[in-house]
């Protein structure tokens, strides 16, 4: 293994890199930038941290001794009251999740309209532009209902994109060049919208505690059963997630115009 001592790395780039049981000591990290890095079991002490950053899956995060994670979560629920609806239990709640959601997006729908198309395929700090946002909202719909749910091998639109850590697959389309207009795409989602809007209103309890039939054609995901919960679950997740990252980076484009 190699050893970095007294080394200056500023501004180096590490992807795709194993630091597995790595030791930092004395390290100067101002400014530097993680993204989908992976720090189960990390041991960080002695540190300053001033205006840092965190957001990702927190889950048995001690600062100072503190388990702070339950905070966390407590008050991301204060803040987003629909929140809860999020973590259903049963059918039903897996509908009502659904309908909030319908009636969440339309805002943010009607907010980006009020965006240059510029605008709408700008990245913010190295994120998904809106567009792109959209169109992986597809892809998602795509994957865990239409080919994982529904046993559809190749749901795919041209327009579908995968998350950017997906190994590439030649049945999936990945157009990261793409640049289509904001109708084009809410079309293509409208569609996907439906079909999930669908498959809520039929779901019961005994369908959503039992298992897919696994799809043998190559595509995402695997070739496997999956329960059906973690499926519709991750539809929830993503149009959750996506729809609060795309309100995060509208306000910095405001900003930056005004």
């Amino acid at each position: 293994m190699t050893d970095f001592i007294k080394q200056d790395l500023r501004g180096s780039r590490f992807e795709d890199v194993y630091l597995n049981d790595a030791r930092f000591q004395r390290v100067d990290l101002t400014n530097a930038r993680f993204r989908e890095v992976y720090l189960t079991g990390a041991v960080i002490s002695d540190a300053v941290l001033v205006d840092v950053q965190l957001s990702g899956e927190i889950e048995n995060l001690r600062v100072n001794g503190i388990d702070v994670a339950p905070l966390v979560e407590a008050e991301l629920d204060r803040r987003y009251p629909d929140r809860p609806k999020m973590r259903p239990t049963d059918a039903d709640g897996f509908r009502e999740a659904w309908e909030t959601l319908e009636r969440l997006w339309p805002q943010t729908v009607d907010r980006a309209r009020g965006f240059t198309p510029e605008q709408l395929h700008e990245r913010v700090d190295g994120e998904w532009s809106f567009i792109e946002t959209l169109r992986h909202l597809v892809f998602a719909s795509d994957a865990w209902v239409n080919r994982a749910f529904l046993g559809d091998p190749s749901p795919w639109d041209p327009l579908d994109l995968p998350h950017d850590e997906m190994q590439d697959e030649p049945s999936v389309p990945r157009d990261r060049t793409a640049r289509p207009p904001l109708d084009e795409v809410l079309a293509l989602r409208a569609d996907r919208m439906a079909t999930v809007r669908r498959v809520f209103a039929e779901l019961d309890d005994e369908r959503l505690d039992g298992m897919t039939e696994p799809v043998m054609e190559p595509g995402y995901p695997e070739q496997e059963s999956f329960p059906v919960r973690r499926c519709l679950q991750a539809i929830l997740d993503e149009e959750w997630h996506h729809r609060l990252y795309a309100e995060r980076d509208f306000d910095v484009l405001e900003a930056r115009s005004a």
